[in-house]
Parts: C-alpha cells; sequence; structure tokens
C-alpha cells in the first residue's frame, strides 16, 4: 500500500505494476496518475485501440476479463480502466449489482493478469470521514494499491504550481501560498479555481486581490444563479448547483444561510419596486452593487410577494429541520429547493 507520491516516483522509475487500485479524494490526481502510466506504457500512435474504459456503476467482470485477455493491437501493452468502480467501497447503496461477483473472482484473477496488460480500478472518497475500505485493504498484496490522500503544505503548492506552469502562467510565491490557503484543498476544484483565474487576468500577472475578489464571488454567483432556477421551476439545474456547494465543502447551515439571504434581499426589492423606486435608490437603500442590483430585480419579477414570503418559511422550517436529528442535511436542502420551486 503506498500513497501517490510513492506511485509518482514509481512510474518516473518505469516501474509499472500490471494491477492497480486507487481511492481517494482528488479523482483529478487519480485521473493524472492514469494518463501518466497510460503514456509510460502505450505505444502513441495506437492508444486509441489499447486504451479501454468501463464504468463502475455497470460493468460485469467476464467485460473487464476480455479486455484484460484480448491481445493488444501493434503494440507491447494495453490498459484497462474501471473508473468509479464503487463496488470496492464499503458502502451499499447504489453500487454496481454485479460488485460481489467481480471482486470475489478478481482476487482469483489478480496473479493472472497478463502481462501485456494493465488494468487500473479506482473509487473517490464520498465524504471527508471516509476511509480505504476492507474490500482494498484485502488485495493489498494482489495489487499495487494506491490512496490519494489530501495533499498540504509544500507538496500542495508544488502540485498546484505545476497547473499554473500548464496554464503557462506565472505566479509569485506569496501569491502562489495565498492561493493554496484560500481554496477547497481538492485538486478537482483547485483546477477549476486555476483555469477561471487565468482567464479573469489575461495577460497580466496574478495578484492577491484577483484571487479575493474570485474567492468572493464565487458563492453569492452560485447561490443567484440556484435561486434563479428555482424561478425557473428548473430544480434539478438548482439541485446540480447545490450538489456544487457542498462538494467545495460549504457547510448545509452556511448554504442555507446564503439562500434564505438571496430571498431576503428579493423581497425587500420587490417592495421597493412596488413602490416605484429605481435601481439606483434601491441599489444604495440595500448596499448592492448596481449591477447586481439590476439583475436582482429582473429575477424579483419572476416572483409575487407572497411567493418570496412562502419561500422565506420553507428555508425558516429547513433550519429547524437542520438542527434536529434525522435525514441527511443534503436531503432536507434538496426538499427545500422543491418546495420554493413549488410555491
Amino acid at each position: 500500500m503506498i500513497n501517490f507520491l510513492d506511485l509518482e516516483n514509481k512510474i518516473k522509475k518505469n516501474e509499472i505494476s500490471n494491477f492497480y487500485i486507487f481511492c481517494g479524494f482528488n479523482e483529478s490526481l487519480i485521473k493524472s496518475s492514469v494518463n501518466k502510466i497510460s503514456s509510460k506504457i502505450l505505444n502513441k500512435d495506437f492508444i486509441d485501440l489499447n486504451y479501454f474504459e468501463y464504468d463502475g456503476n455497470t460493468v460485469q467482470y467476464d467485460e473487464i476479463l476480455n479486455a484484460c485477455e484480448t491481445l493488444p493491437f501493434m503494440s507491447e501493452k494495453k490498459v484497462v480502466v474501471v473508473y468509479r468502480a464503487d463496488f470496492l467501497t464499503d458502502r451499499t447503496k447504489n453500487v454496481n449489482k454485479n460488485g460481489i461477483d467481480i471482486v470475489k473472482k478478481l482476487k482469483d484473477y489478480a496473479s493472472n493478469i497478463p502481462k501485456h496488460c494493465t488494468l487500473i480500478m479506482y473509487y473517490v472518497y464520498d465524504n471527508d470521514r471516509e476511509k480505504m475500505s476492507s474490500k482494498v485493504k484485502a488485495f493489498d498484496k494482489k495489487a499495487c494499491v494506491v490512496e490519494f490522500t489530501k495533499i498540504k503544505g509544500a507538496v500542495l503548492q508544488r502540485k498546484v504550481k505545476e497547473l499554473f506552469d500548464e496554464r503557462k502562467k506565472n505566479i509569485n510565491k506569496a501569491e502562489l501560498s495565498f492561493f493554496c490557503s484560500e481554496v477547497e484543498n481538492n485538486m478537482d476544484i483547485i483546477k477549476n479555481e486555476i483555469d477561471k483565474l487565468c482567464d479573469y487576468v489575461g495577460e497580466r500577472d496574478i495578484e492577491r486581490e484577483d484571487i479575493l475578489e474570485l474567492a468572493s464571488k464565487k458563492s453569492d454567483n452560485d447561490i443567484f444563479n440556484l435561486v434563479d432556477f428555482l424561478s425557473q421551476k428548473r430544480t434539478e439545474l438548482a439541485i446540480n448547483i447545490l450538489d456544487e456547494l457542498m462538494f467545495r465543502g460549504e457547510k448545509p447551515t452556511s448554504i442555507l444561510s446564503m439562500i434564505e439571504r438571496q430571498f431576503n434581499i428579493m423581497l425587500n426589492l420587490k417592495l421597493g419596486m412596488d413602490k416605484g423606486k429605481g435601481k439606483e435608490e434601491l441599489s444604495r437603500e440595500f448596499r448592492i452593487h448596481p449591477y447586481v442590483c439590476e439583475k436582482m430585480m429582473v429575477q424579483c419579477r419572476n416572483y409575487t410577494l407572497k411567493q418570496l414570503i412562502k419561500s422565506e418559511e420553507i428555508c425558516v422550517e429547513t433550519e429547524k429541520e437542520l438542527k434536529s436529528q434525522g435525514s441527511d442535511d443534503k436531503i432536507k436542502l434538496e426538499l427545500l429547493l422543491i418546495k420554493t420551486a413549488m410555491v
């Protein structure tokens, strides 16, 4: 059992195994390692013919077996990847119905995987508390098991600097350190934030104020879009934003507070609009940027006063439910979105 830094060193030394099981928080790091292994052992002219992917939610053991046993085409090696292999977790819900059969047969097949094949299976942890499953630990002597844990400090900064370098964007050490302290410790999220930051600054250098500007705007924009989708009765898209907020590490109570604040501002804007007040007056009164105020005034037109008041009442009810014991907090927030979309 090794960590991803050990894996990187092994890949650099061309020490490639023919059976890997990856698990951890950072799917982007996992995918990057899959790509590095594939690039090392596959003929670049025939990658498409010797690289196979299967969805862990639906794959059957025979598909994995046949893919491994089939000889590579015009290449010495082939790579078979089973992504999101949640049947390797200790979870019992929403996993492949063939999972038990796959795990059982893989234990026997692990020592017989052909030398021409490298089999890689991976799954992503569901939350910060999840640990490597007992099923994966049972493969420790049969496969190269790699856990992709959260990275910190100098190692995190080095990986983040590599991502900036890929974008051909220079960032000073002070700004790099500040960026790493501000962003959620998840490489998938970090990559998205780097892309946005690079697009935002264009040709000029990245400054501390740029990092603060994007970090402060992100959640506000998400909540605006979430409520906007609710006003259009597009609940599924609103739930997608909720999923992203929770994936970034936003607490359920914080998300609810932001939604409630949005409805409260809209209610006050609606009352002001009914009194004939314009954008400039309302933006000064509620200390909102005129551009943001104008966007929210447009959003208000999709609601009646009664609907906004009812939406605030639903938020208050949900706040009480979040403080009580019982069902998953995410489910409570999803119900909030469904109810407010129906007012």
